[in-house]
């Protein structure tokens, strides 16, 4: 079963749901705005990525809580990212044991196959 975790108004969210829909993969839509993760999937995905690849540092609310300034380490991080899921890069996609995090058409035609 393959997961989606994002916002719908995220392009590389609609680019991930257009590849599925063309591929005819079934999948859940997981919606941060709607359906906020916590803590224990983000340590779940940090298992199998590093955290410089799903802590977001330029997206907007990176820049509105200002915490550049802040000397963040990995545990400070994910517990940002609980509070505010818009900090993780998107799309999540978890598939199998797997997690994948944005869009990136080659590796998504590598990976998932109807």
């Amino acid at each position: 079963m393959v997961t989606v975790y994002g916002i719908k108004n995220c392009d590389s969210v609609k680019k991930a749901l257009k590849f599925l829909n063309e591929k005819s993969m079934p999948y859940t839509f997981v919606d941060f705005k709607t359906s906020p993760v916590q803590i224990d999937k983000i340590e779940e995905w940090l298992n199998h990525i590093d955290m410089y690849i799903l802590f977001n540092t330029k997206g907007t609310t990176y820049r509105t809580l200002g915490l550049k300034s802040f000397d963040l380490n990995d545990n400070d991080k994910a517990q940002w990212m609980s509070k505010e899921n818009l900090l993780i890069k998107r799309p999540v996609i978890q598939y199998s044991s797997n997690v994948i995090v944005g869009f990136d058409l080659s590796k998504y035609e590598g990976i998932f196959h109807p």
